[in-house]
């Protein structure tokens, strides 16, 4: 497959078949690149609904421009963990942002989401996010405070009482259970109008079917977060110093 970064011409066939419909898959096929490299290109320009190739070529062209300007400092900075390609990296969490943008969610508050859900520790400081932003204090304290009345991050003291934010493990559950809880709230509500259309009216049937088609999946969120909540839980197992080697004793 052919590497280097994508061509302005092979943009255009992107944004060709995303307007076709095709799958992400299938316009890798046809350029003969990673299915990866496709989906990174579509969600970090604006995703399948606003992706140009215009756009994105001289996105790509101001990024490959701003990596130039930085190559220095980036030349003193440590080795990155566990042997990652860091521009890699970066292009995942441009990615990350973007859908966490897509679900709703304001763009520097997905910038600090991303942050917390690609370190090792999953923990940071403010100082820590406003060096690996760069933006100002202000923005890194007005991000964290609207993370934390979602409910999607909290705040803890480390040995040396300095304020760090946690992306908790168990937020994605909590998350689920919420918006089931809304639907069940949405589902008692269509059935109340039922009492109020008159049971034997079109408008009142409607409303049914719409309450027992809530009901139905909010039962199933609820019973798939319950079943599924432990895998939030799970730990990578350490892999093994050494192999033993034959004849070795056990």
């Amino acid at each position: 497959m052919p590497g280097g970064r994508l061509t302005q011409q092979e943009r255009q066939q992107i944004a060709l078949g995303v307007a076709d419909g095709l799958a992400y898959a299938e316009i890798a096929r046809r350029l003969e690149r990673p299915t990866s490299t496709i989906t990174r290109e579509v969600m970090r320009n604006g995703g399948p609904t606003a992706y140009r190739a215009d756009l994105a070529h001289r996105a790509a062209e101001r990024r490959a421009h701003r990596r130039r300007q930085t190559a220095p400092r980036a030349a003193q900075a440590p080795a990155p963990a566990h042997g990652r390609d860091p521009e890699a990296v970066r292009d995942y969490e441009e990615v990350f942002t973007t859908v966490l943008m897509q679900t709703g969610v304001p763009k520097m508050m997905a910038r600090v989401l991303t942050c917390l859900y690609t370190s090792d520790t999953g923990t940071t400081t403010a100082a820590e996010l406003v060096r690996r932003l760069q933006v100002s204090p202000a923005s890194v304290s007005k991000a964290i405070s609207y993370l934390e009345n979602q409910g999607l991050v909290r705040r803890e003291r480390d040995e040396r009482r300095r304020e760090r934010y946690v992306a908790d493990d168990d937020v994605w559950y909590q998350s689920m259970i919420a918006s089931a809880r809304g639907t069940i709230q949405l589902a008692e509500t269509a059935r109340q109008g039922v009492g109020v259309l008159g049971r034997d009216t079109p408008a009142a049937a409607r409303l049914e079917n719409i309450a027992r088609f809530l009901d139905f999946v909010s039962e199933s969120i609820t019973r798939a977060a319950d079943q599924a909540r432990e895998v939030l839980h799970t730990r990578p197992e350490p892999a093994p110093d050494s192999e033993p080697t034959p004849g070795s004793a056990s």
